[in-house]
């Protein structure tokens, strides 16, 4: 920036508050209760995720949560076929 602001008292016109729509810094933290599992994954699993981490500059645990907590999710909403279960039973009975 070589050029300077010139300030020439020009008047701004009109002017008028609006309300804050933002929101608040604890709205913008997502995070459920965390409950704490042990759970014995096969080495495999874990180099995946342990490498895939590395290479998104993330943590492993973070993106086995996600995954999870993403799987849960998809399979938890109704769909218009039915529940999983229900899907799941309707597949075995044909």
């Amino acid at each position: 920036m070589s050029s300077k602001v010139r300030d020439t008292n020009q008047s701004l016109g009109d002017l008028r508050v609006i309300p804050d729509f933002l929101p608040s810094p604890d709205d913008l933290v997502f995070r459920d209760e965390g409950v704490k599992v042990t759970i014995a994954l096969s080495k495999r699993s874990v180099e995946f995720f342990k490498g895939e981490a590395r290479r998104h500059r993330t943590q492993y645990q973070r993106m086995i949560r996600r995954l999870l907590d993403t799987y849960a999710g998809y399979h938890s909403k109704p769909s218009r076929s039915g529940s999983p279960r229900t899907r799941t039973k309707l597949a075995r009975a044909s």
